[in-house]
């Protein structure tokens, strides 16, 4: 008749517990230095990645292979993500909504900065509104969800023109420059306009305008990132000018690319420039 296993002392059971948290802790961190290292490693640059004894790092990929998590290359002895990583990836990316993602980010801005503040993506017309959140005392402006704005005279259009390498966004720029007032031309460089305003923007990380759109109305905007490094959507606060900071180096413009920053994250993004 089988017997059940004999109970650990009470005093081992917290050290037990502490050694399956340890466990589970360094079994995770060797599967994203393999994420990190694009998938794909030797056990040698692994374990210096993830700075562990090779030894050590080996028996983890055996048991994570073991659930295939982990798969080896024969030929080249390399270790790479295995199909069981792919769908858990699959389902966190089928999950990775923007709009849902940047729903916290609106709420922070609005309570903390008292501004208006929506979420755009670029529809087949333009940069199209599709979330929107107004403060206690709401500035009065006719855009509302559903608004398309344009794309060089809207901070919303710029964040998505300065990343969007699209041809179809390309040609809308183009034939708004050609029916630009003169005085929207003038608010861009008489030189290479277009190309000048899309580093001004990558550069500084966030569009900022003044009345170019609507009048009386200042605006901050940031680009959010998918797991592929396409713009998917953009982060906007406005308010009246008079009262909105909308310097690419303010607190408003920090406060706006932070968030936009975050919810990249969240959306699987990694920006390779840090």
């Amino acid at each position: 008749m089988p017997h059940d296993p004999p109970s650990l002392p009470s005093a081992d059971r917290p050290r037990e517990r502490r050694q399956r948290v340890q466990a589970a802790e360094t079994g995770m961190a060797v599967l994203k230095g393999l994420a990190d290292l694009a998938g794909r490693a030797t056990l040698t640059a692994l374990s210096a990645h993830v700075q562990e004894a090779p030894a050590k790092v080996h028996r983890y990929l055996a048991s994570l292979a073991e659930e295939g998590l982990v798969s080896q290359d024969a030929g080249t002895q390399q270790y790479f993500l295995g199909p069981e990583a792919i769908r858990i990836g699959m389902a966190a990316m089928r999950q990775a909504d923007p709009i849902r993602a940047a729903e916290p980010a609106l709420v922070r801005l609005r309570e903390s900065l008292e501004v208006t503040c929506f979420i755009a993506v670029m529809g087949n017309k333009g940069p199209t509104i599709v979330r929107f959140e107004e403060p206690g005392l709401p500035v009065t402006v006719n855009v509302r969800v559903g608004s398309v704005l344009p794309l060089l005279w809207s901070a919303t259009g710029r964040a998505f023109f300065a990343y969007l390498d699209e041809r179809a966004v390309q040609a809308m720029a183009e034939d708004e420059l050609a029916n630009a007032s003169q005085e929207q031309r003038a608010s861009l460089a008489a030189k290479e306009p277009i190309e000048s305003l899309r580093k001004a923007v990558r550069k500084a990380g966030c569009a900022s305008v003044r009345d170019t759109n609507l009048r009386g109305i200042s605006a901050v905007s940031a680009p959010m990132h998918d797991h592929t490094g396409r713009v998917c959507a953009v982060l906007t606060a406005l308010g009246a000018t008079g009262g909105f900071d909308a310097a690419v180096e303010g607190p408003i413009a920090k406060a706006v690319r932070q968030e936009a920053a975050a919810i990249s994250t969240v959306l699987g993004y990694q920006d390779q420039a840090h």
